[in-house]
């Protein structure tokens, strides 16, 4: 049965939760309302990224990504 949401869906990751917001509302404000920093995130829409200066509305769900980047690890010459 497909839900049909009146809300903006959020997913967050690291720790997995998911919340309701009320859209529409800017990317880089979505963010700064869940404390987030965002150089340090990815916003996912319908599997595209979203830029801070895109607006995310209600019925959207939206995932957001903690950027995790690691190093190589070195080759032994």
């Amino acid at each position: 049965m497909r839900r049909y949401h009146s809300t903006m869906q959020v997913r967050l990751s690291h720790p997995d939760r998911e919340i309701e917001l009320q859209g529409p509302k800017r990317v880089r404000d979505l963010l700064r309302e869940l404390k987030l920093v965002a150089e340090a995130h990815l916003v996912i829409r319908a599997g595209n990224l979203v830029t801070e200066d895109e607006v995310v509305a209600d019925r959207d769900t939206i995932e957001i990504r903690p950027v995790i980047s690691g190093g190589t690890e070195g080759t032994a010459d």
